[in-house]
């Protein structure tokens, strides 16, 4: 004999003989077909326009075995319920004679094993959770009838046993990825119209939430597990179980008094991006504008195990058992309501009557994925309870829900896929940049070492030639002073030889001179053409190897070159990485670092010390320069200054304010020139003596033609911030408003740039203060401005945005229009008083959260509103 309980004490049924596997039916056996008995249903669901799928409400019967107790009492009767099925139908006996007969989806004989229950039953729900919809696999019955032995039993003893909840989680752990997709569940029992979390028994008293714009419920104080292995699972499963609240009655002596419901979150990513690019090879790195974000799938399975019907007189309960049974019976009953509601189309279902109807809102006319099992036992002294499980399952069969899958765009993933591709290239960048710098200084030390070698061969040579020359040139100076020696020894210092004296001496003498003086002669030509020979071969062993050099040389600048547009390439499409990084990294602001700020002040330092050493008014009269590369600098220039508060003041007074204004005038539109110059004018716009300033040169009018003609979000963000500091000027709301300014400034949404949509909503709670307090002087009883341009569905919208700093401007707007009477009826007719009871609910911060109550109780229009939808502040 085995229990149909998770081994909490003996019970009176015997054990469920399994079946031959020629029994066993796939997940698909578990479809709606035609019924003509009792029945309705549309069939198998279709997919719709929107991506939502119709479908019914799937039902399944089980009979229990007879107990002992019922072998003994109903010997002498038979059995009340008759089964076929092979044509999925269900007798129920009235008497010997007559019968009523009900058709299925599943018809469960007492012999069917607990694996074909869960194939037939959840498996088509598991594998719908999987695909990324909500599916709930849900017990009902009398007490005693084997809901939970079908649901929860565990299995230790004998693995055959194992409910509906092991073996989903065992299908659910085999078809995900450990890596990229994560199991989280939570275990919670309904007892006594008290929500008590099974995992942490401290916390007894949950409340459920529901979203006012989707309509889902959920349960945020429940306590969520991540589940990465069964065995995991399975502790978790008994710790629940260990928890839960039993009673001993006569029907049964382990019976739940408490409905226990199982949650099971499922995310899994679904993607079919590139596979990661190689960090060896830069040339290759590329990444496709058509490719997408990894896709999250998010599905919840929900096991819900009900806490039997019973009767007071037959179940015995009593004193605090009565009291529990009371409880149970009034939200079954509350849930038979709703499917009495459901199934015949009524306009109201009362879903709200109890916290069990709450929980299953999804899975009873919702876009869950549901199939109900019904257990009924045997005994024909609980006719009537069987007759009422039996039609409570047959008015569920006539339920329609509207399956929806859940699926989101994973930025997150994809951000940190795009920041460890930018990592790469930077790494790739530094060991380029490095392996560009070794080279460039092995050449350099190579080219050195031979122009040194060069040199030393050229001198070398020329030391040899010099020597040689003076060489010659002493033995020429020897033999011409040895030869005059030897012509003064032999005529004497007289001109006599041997005694004669006349012309004949003197002639010899003038003739010696003569040929002395020609062979000086030769020796100076013999010297001159030695130098010349040289200088000659100085020139002939300089060359060749100056035009070695000179081919080394051009070999290297090619090869420079070649690296340098490299590092241009390489440098591009880290930018064009970074770029699309910042673009989805909503709301994420990024720190500075704090080197790049010092960087930054270093460059406001130079900044100063150009403008005290050049002059201002030089500077300015740059902005009208033809070159636009000067007046790009130029502009850089003047709104680095504009950026101190210091230089303001001079900046205007020197006319720099009516030039920049000029550059939006001129219409050239070089969108950087402008985006400069419009973050120069927002620095300017600061000032209140400022922004009238802007006004009378028709800077509102410029403003708003740069940002409808600009495409870059960070122009878009500059042109924002001008009009958002004009914004709060209470001087100037008309006038801005008639110029074109809120409409301008609405305009630049269309980027959906976070940068971009925070300055559009600073601007827009700067227009609401300043209306109201206007309005609280007295001095304004119209409609609001920003109401009459249209401003109202677009505040409504993003009141509840995910960046913290949107939320937050549109959050004061809000409640600042509210502020006005007059503005009221606008507000409740365009949504946004649902805003403001949020915001008076739910804002982090608490001075706004008692502006939005003091609001909503002040004026006699919301205060009627909610009364009459009955919304307590």
């Amino acid at each position: 004999m085995a229990s149909y309980r998770n081994g909490r004490g003996p019970a009176k049924v015997d054990r469920v003989q399994p079946a031959s596997s020629a029994n066993l039916r796939a997940s698909s056996s578990f479809k709606s077909k035609s019924s003509n008995v009792r029945r309705s249903g549309s069939g198998v669901g279709v997919r719709d326009s929107d991506d939502s799928v119709s479908g019914r409400v799937r039902v399944a019967v089980r009979l229990r075995p007879q107990n002992a107790e019922e072998m003994v009492a109903d010997a002498d009767f038979a059995d009340c319920v008759e089964l076929q099925p092979e044509f999925k139908r269900l007798k129920l006996r009235k008497n010997n004679w007559d019968s009523d007969t009900y058709e299925f989806d599943e018809v469960l004989t007492e012999s069917a094993s607990q694996k074909r229950v869960y194939e037939v039953v959840a498996k088509p729900v598991v594998e719908s959770v999987l695909d990324g919809y909500n599916g709930t696999v849900m017990a009902y019955g009398q007490t005693g009838t084997g809901k939970t032995f079908t649901l929860g039993r565990l299995g230790d003893e004998d693995t055959s046993a194992r409910g509906i909840m092991v073996r989903a989680m065992e299908d659910i752990l085999s078809n995900i990825s450990r890596d990229s997709d994560s199991v989280m569940i939570s275990y919670l029992q309904l007892y006594m119209e008290t929500i008590q979390d099974l995992l942490n028994p401290i916390n007894d008293n949950i409340s459920i939430v529901e979203d006012p714009k989707t309509g889902d419920v959920s349960v945020p104080a429940a306590t969520l597990v991540d589940i990465r292995t069964h065995h995991d699972f399975m502790e978790l499963l008994r710790l629940g179980e260990a928890h839960r609240v039993a009673a001993n009655t006569k029907l049964n002596t382990e019976s739940s008094r408490s409905h226990a419901i199982l949650m099971v979150h499922v995310k899994r990513s679904v993607t079919d991006m590139e596979s990661e690019i190689p960090s060896d090879n830069y040339h290759s790195l590329h990444m496709s504008k058509s490719s997408k974000p990894p896709i999250i799938r998010k599905g919840k399975l929900v096991v819900v195990d009900l806490a039997g019907s019973e009767r007071v007189h037959k179940s015995g309960s009593e004193g605090h058992t009565l009291e529990e049974a009371k409880s149970i019976n009034l939200s079954l009953s509350a849930l038979g309501k709703c499917i009495n509601a459901l199934a015949e189309n009524s306009p109201h279902v009362p879903v709200r009557d109890s916290k069990l109807t709450r929980l299953l809102k999804d899975s009873f006319g919702g876009t869950a994925r549901t199939s109900l099992i019904v257990t009924v036992g045997p005994s024909p002294r609980h006719r009537a309870e069987t007759a009422s499980t039996i039609l409570f399952g047959q008015r569920a069969m006539k339920v329609e829900n509207m399956l929806k899958i859940k699926e989101e765009f994973d930025y997150k993933s994809m951000c940190k896929r795009l920041e460890t591709q930018i990592d790469k290239l930077i790494a790739e960048n530094e060991r380029q940049q490095k392996a560009f710098e070794d080279e460039i200084e092995r050449t350099a030390i190579e080219a050195q070492q031979r122009i040194s070698e060069a040199e030393i061969n050229y001198t070398e040579a020329l030391e040899r030639e010099k020597m040689k020359c003076q060489m010659d040139y002493m033995e020429s100076i020897k033999k011409l002073e040895e030869k005059w020696m030897n012509n003064h020894s032999k005529y004497g210092t007289n001109g006599f030889i041997n005694g004669n004296h006349g012309g004949e001496g003197n002639d010899l003498a003038n003739e010696d001179v003569r040929e002395l003086k020609i062979k000086l002669q030769k020796e100076m030509t013999l010297r001159k053409q030695a130098e010349e020979e040289i200088q000659h071969l100085k020139n002939s062993q300089l060359h060749p190897t100056e035009a070695g050099v000179n081919a080394d040389v051009i070999k290297l600048q090619s090869l420079l070159d070649e690296e340098t547009r490299q590092k241009q390439k390489l440098e591009e499409e880290v930018l064009l990485l970074q770029s699309r990084l910042s673009q989805l990294a909503f709301g994420s602001g990024q720190p500075r670092n704090s080197q790049l700020d010092n960087q930054s002040n270093g460059e406001r330092t130079s900044i100063a010390n150009l403008h005290e050493h050049v002059g201002l008014q030089k500077i300015l009269s740059l902005l009208e320069s033809e070159d636009p590369n000067v007046r790009l600098h130029a502009v850089k220039v003047v709104a680095n200054l504009a950026a101190e508060d210091t230089n303001q003041e001079r900046i205007v007074e020197a006319g720099g304010l009516t030039s920049l204004l000029a550059l939006l005038r001129s219409r050239s539109f070089d969108e950087t020139i402008c985006r400069i110059a419009a973050g120069a004018i927002a620095n300017l716009a600061m000032n209140e003596a400022n922004q009238e300033l802007i006004m009378a040169q028709d800077g509102i009018s410029l403003l708003a033609m740069t940002a409808a003609d600009a495409e870059d979000p960070q122009t878009l963000r500059m042109v924002a911030g001008a009009i958002a500091n004009l914004c709060g000027n209470d001087k100037l709301q008309t006038r801005l408003r008639s110029e074109g300014g809120i409409k301008a400034l609405l305009g630049m949404v269309r980027s959906r740039h976070p940068d971009v949509l925070s300055q559009v909503a600073r601007g827009v709670a700067n227009f609401a203060k300043c209306e109201s307090r206007t309005s609280s002087k007295g001095n304004k009883n119209n409609r609001s401005l920003l109401i009459e341009d249209g401003a109202l569905p677009w505040i409504v919208q993003n009141a509840n945005n995910e960046a913290s700093i949107i939320r937050r401007h549109i959050e004061l707007a809000l409640c600042h229009l509210a502020q006005h009477e007059v503005n009221a009826k606008d507000m409740v007719s365009g949504g946004a008083l649902w805003e403001l009871v949020r915001i008076s609910r739910d804002c982090s911060r608490e001075d706004i959260r008692a502006l939005a109550r003091r609001t909503l109780t002040s004026s006699q229009t919301f205060s009627s509103e909610l009364r009459r939808l009955r919304v307590e502040i």
